[in-house]
């Protein structure tokens, strides 16, 4: 089995089940605040722009710039870029728990329907005290699975190496 089908099993394991995102969280008004908001009706397409801030629920995702586009059933899909110095941000809460799953990268996909965010470009995602880094991570909400990789090239945001990186603290007997 290669490294990268042995991290994402590793990490599928020890994060299912735990790190569901907050159920409510569908249910709740989407709340967007932002400095200039563009809007085309006929394509569904809104362009926030300047310290945008997304909320639903226990859900929010921060970037320079966010792209939200509706689908005909009403589901939202939300592009959040960090032009700056600082990275996009995501935050939502696990379900049945005072816990959040944090990331950060240069590019944050969203997908309202499908319960997935991607993160591109110095990602780097927390859930408790674990956390995994590289250059693109898939978060399933709905699963609580995460999928890790890298580009093979050398990243600043794995500390110069072409591989992922996890930390994964010790469970703790209740």
């Amino acid at each position: 089995m290669n490294t990268r089908l042995c991290l994402l099993a590793l990490t599928a394991a020890l994060w299912a089940g735990h790190a569901i995102a907050e159920r409510g969280d569908r249910s709740q008004p989407v709340n967007i605040e932002a400095d200039k908001v563009t809007v085309d009706e006929r394509k569904k397409i809104h362009l926030f722009e300047g310290k945008v801030v997304l909320t639903q629920g226990t859900l929010e995702i921060r970037g320079d710039t966010l792209t939200v586009t509706q689908d005909a059933d009403g589901f939202q899909k939300g592009v959040a870029t960090s032009h700056g110095k600082g990275l996009a941000r995501f935050k939502q809460k696990r379900d049945g728990t005072g816990d959040y799953v944090n990331g950060t990268a240069e590019r944050i996909e969203y997908d309202g329907r499908t319960q997935m965010t991607h993160f591109y470009i110095q990602a780097h995602v927390t859930s408790g005290k674990d956390e995994v880094q590289g250059e693109f991570i898939e978060y399933d909400g709905y699963t609580g699975q995460y999928v890790v990789t890298n580009s093979g090239s050398k990243s600043a945001n794995t500390g110069g190496s072409s591989r992922v990186r996890a930390v994964i603290q010790p469970k703790t007997a209740q």
